[in-house]
């Protein structure tokens, strides 16, 4: 058994895994520590490139285009090790990454998963994200307040325990992620690994934000922030999850106020002539009901 696996999930992100596996190689050393690329039937040289240029990355080959979600499923169960780090591929680590996460979970039996502090890509002063949800399902981050982010002075350089750890740099024990049922595979992406740590909470296990280990973010690398599909995504599986996650009691109630909210936010996208994205919140009304 391996101690970590550093998996990184790959859909034609050639240039992305070029750019960002040496980062992850040179720092993520030591004894019984490995790096994976689990690939998601790629069509863009992905395969080869790695074979050329990074032959000591272990791949893991899936027939085809599983999505996020299930994509890591599949890979995970071809995987033996103590911890698992479910990492984005336009992510860039630094130097002795790993330790304060291992350190940490090592001695916090009752912590089930963790993220390191996540930093911008484009301006390393300024913070990415590291999660919260509000009783409506829209999750909120510590560093950063819709599109409005923080300069990282310091301030939140204390282990805190955290509502969900971002899909990201999610460091997870194997055992805990498989005991859940792992990601849930019908939401293709995003919203999974609020999802995940929203089970895994509710089992009495926590999560936290380490700051003493520190990467960066590219983001949206795979769908830009307006496009239809990511909306339609984001909108569908929140409602999924507040569907699978809440007490009966509140559900009825946080639907209701949704529909509403919802509502408006397609119409605000309709207003500024941004025909698509209303389209999709509305699609994604529809799906879920």
């Amino acid at each position: 058994m391996k101690r970590v696996s550093v998996v990184i999930l790959n859909w034609n992100g050639v240039d992305m895994l070029r750019k960002f596996i040496p980062s992850v190689m040179d720092n993520s050393v030591g004894e019984g520590i490995e790096i994976c690329v689990a690939d998601n039937a790629s069509s863009d040289g992905s395969l080869e490139m790695l074979r050329s240029e990074f032959p000591v990355v272990r791949l893991i080959e899936l027939d085809q285009n599983y999505g996020f979600a299930e994509g890591y499923n599949r890979a995970l169960e071809q995987v033996d090790a103590e911890y698992v780090v479910l990492l984005n591929s336009d992510v860039e680590v630094t130097p002795h990454w790993l330790e304060p996460l291992l350190d940490y979970m090592d001695t916090h039996s009752g912590t089930v998963a963790c993220q390191p502090k996540l930093l911008s890509w484009h301006n390393k002063e300024y913070f990415e994200y590291a999660g919260f949800i509000d009783r409506y399902g829209y999750p909120f981050c510590r560093g950063r307040i819709f599109d409005v982010v923080e300069k990282d002075c310091g301030q939140y350089d204390t282990v805190t325990e955290v509502m969900w750890v971002t899909g990201a740099a999610l460091f997870i024990r194997l055992a805990d992620y498989r005991e859940v049922g792992g990601l849930d595979g019908h939401f293709f992406a995003h919203m999974e690994e609020i999802d995940l740590c929203w089970r895994l909470r509710s089992r009495g296990k926590k999560l936290v934000c380490i700051p003493q280990s520190v990467v960066y973010h590219v983001g949206g690398a795979t769908l830009k922030k307006e496009n239809p599909r990511k909306t339609f995504l984001n909108f569908r599986n929140n409602l999924l999850m507040l569907y699978k996650n809440l007490p009966d009691k509140e559900l009825e109630h946080v639907l209701f106020i949704r529909g509403i909210l919802d509502r408006v936010a397609a119409l605000v996208f309709y207003l500024k002539k941004d025909r698509a994205n209303a389209r999709a919140v509305m699609q994604a009304r529809r799906e879920f009901e």
